[in-house]
């Protein structure tokens, strides 16, 4: 009896790291940061000019055809700006990089240049651009609507 429950013992010792192991990763791969499975193809129809995908706004009129996803974001983003506001244009910044974290090495600029959009957008009232600033990629619109 004694050596059946040893047995037990060394067998569920040797097992359990095994499981642990597999269901932790299996764990990783199924949360909500994680890349979807398609991002190839959210990345090139985010690169059409018809409006869908990812990032993309029912706004935006441009082509982006043959663009870096990160140019058409940019294009996006602008257009967002001119129809709507900078507000409208940081949502969309903020929900882009949210959906595609590949592009986050990106953010700081864009928002520095819909800080300084912002600023042309409204003939140079800079407190009036600054009014829609907020903590997205770490306050660089409202260091784009100063400099």
């Amino acid at each position: 009896m004694k050596q059946l429950v040893r047995r037990i013992g060394q067998t569920f010792a040797l097992t359990l790291p095994v499981v642990l192991v597999t269901t932790g990763t299996l764990a990783v791969t199924r949360v909500p940061w994680a890349p979807p499975t398609g991002l190839d193809q959210q990345v090139v129809a985010a690169s059409t000019g018809d409006g869908a995908g990812i990032g993309r706004s029912d706004t935006a009129t441009r082509t982006t055809d043959g663009l870096a996803p990160q140019e058409s974001l940019r294009v996006a983003l602008l257009d967002e700006l001119r129809a709507k506001s900078p507000s409208a244009a940081l949502d969309l910044l903020e929900r882009s990089m949210r959906e595609q974290p590949s592009l986050t090495p990106y953010c700081s600029s864009l928002a520095t240049e819909l800080g300084k959009a912002a600023v042309r957008k409204y003939q140079g009232d800079v407190q009036r651009a600054r009014s829609f600033a907020r903590p997205v990629c770490d306050g660089a619109f409202a260091a784009g609507v100063v400099g």
